[in-house]
């Protein structure tokens, strides 16, 4: 049922997303060098931004299915 749902879909693909970005701000941080930092740094940036708008969309998730909608 929830497999149908736009929400739920779009939830777990945003977590998918965060954790690439985590994944590939490891990866950086893994090179060493300022260069590496820089990049690491910049990635971690987007990391908190996805996170942010998932977490959004989850907080949705549940006050929709709480109310019923």
């Amino acid at each position: 049922i929830m497999l149908k749902d736009p929400l739920f879909i779009a939830v777990i693909v945003g977590c998918a997303i965060v954790s690439l970005i985590l994944a590939r701000g490891i990866s950086l941080m893994g090179r060493g060098g300022p260069e590496g930092a820089k990049k690491s740094n910049k990635m971690m940036q987007y990391r908190i931004i996805a996170q942010l708008i998932v977490v959004i969309l989850v907080v949705v998730f549940v006050a929709l299915r709480k109310t019923g909608g």
